[in-house]
């Protein structure tokens, strides 16, 4: 059992899967209750977030001009860069709403990475980032977890047939 936990905690971890894969892989694929998958999930998708915000600007910019990690760095710069001005052009005086509602739709692309890069990349406050990157990691957490339950949402309706 515990070893089921630990694979939803880690999948939380990855970047583009975060807990939008680890919940419907906890509770519909391992057949895991949706409250212990939930806390599982947020706890292992907001780890990386403080250590990502310190840290990863840092290491993008050096290794942008590498030559066998500059392609991955570029990329990763140029998608903080335009996920940090969509939020810019969406909601300029209330950049914690926004960044929160950009991590909170568990779209692709727009989960606590994305969204952790984009806030350092706007120079956010460290406070402010971690708590809407929390938020919106509660909500897609939220949305995803209603989705996979049975009988209610998408996933549910998918499984039962």
């Amino acid at each position: 059992m515990l070893t089921k936990y630990l694979y939803v905690f880690f999948i939380s971890m990855v970047p583009l899967v975060e807990l939008r894969g680890a919940i419907p892989i906890g509770t519909v694929g391992l057949g895991l209750p949706m409250i212990p998958t939930y806390i599982t999930a947020v706890v292992g998708n907001m780890i990386p977030v403080p250590i990502l915000y310190l840290f990863a600007r840092r290491v993008l910019e050096w290794g942008q001009d590498k030559p066998l990690i500059g392609k991955p760095c570029t990329f990763f710069m140029t998608k903080g860069k335009r996920g940090g001005e969509k939020l810019q052009a969406t909601a300029a005086r209330c950049l914690f709403m926004a960044l929160l509602l950009f991590v909170g739709i568990p779209l692709p692309g727009t989960g606590a990475w994305t969204g952790t890069l984009a806030a350092s990349l706007l120079d956010m406050d460290f406070k402010s980032s971690v708590l809407a990157c929390m938020g919106g990691v509660l909500l897609a957490g939220g949305i995803m977890g209603l989705a996979s339950s049975g009988g209610l949402g998408v996933a549910g309706a998918v499984v039962a047939r």
